[in-house]
């Protein structure tokens, strides 16, 4: 599937026109979506670290896993609106960076295995998951989302 032509709408669009012509907003839509991303990093590191017993131990798991959700899915929310809003500024530079493309899957990839896979498996009772299978779930999301930041940090260098 091409998506050049939806790059190539994007780059002239009026989202496009209003992120070239006023650096104020866009620098301020910037700060938002770092900040929904040290938020959501947040949430991924307590949530995780919790399910491997290393941090809030005596905090119930469920308890840390329901109060990370919220901050979890707003932040991704705001990551995502941000996200396309800068985009619309280097949208073709963006389509033919290969680190945007790294950042994209593993976006999908971490979006697909928090709504399918890590909160179906958790589920209401993770207590009853065994450890093993717990260390798995939050090591394969802490791997996820590094990708995700990590690609995106790179795209600014390639």
């Amino acid at each position: 599937m091409d998506l050049l032509p939806f790059f190539t709408w994007l780059d002239t669009s009026l989202l496009a026109d209003l992120s070239k012509a006023y650096g104020g907003v866009f620098a301020v839509v910037q700060m938002f979506h770092l900040v929904s991303l040290a938020v959501l990093g947040g949430m991924v590191l307590v949530a995780d670290l919790r399910l491997l017993g290393v941090l809030l131990t005596d905090v119930p798991l469920t308890l840390v896993l329901r109060e990370t959700r919220r901050g979890f899915d707003l932040a991704l929310l705001a990551l995502v609106i941000s996200g396309v809003f800068m985009s619309s500024a280097v949208a073709m530079k963006l389509y033919y960076n290969q680190m945007y493309w790294v950042k994209m899957i593993a976006l999908l990839v971490g979006v697909l295995f928090v709504y399918f896979i890590r909160r179906p498996l958790l589920g209401e009772t993770p207590e009853q998951l065994r450890p093993v299978t717990r260390h798995l779930i939050a090591l394969s999301s802490m791997t996820t989302w590094f990708t995700v930041a990590a690609s995106g940090r790179w795209i600014g260098f390639s």
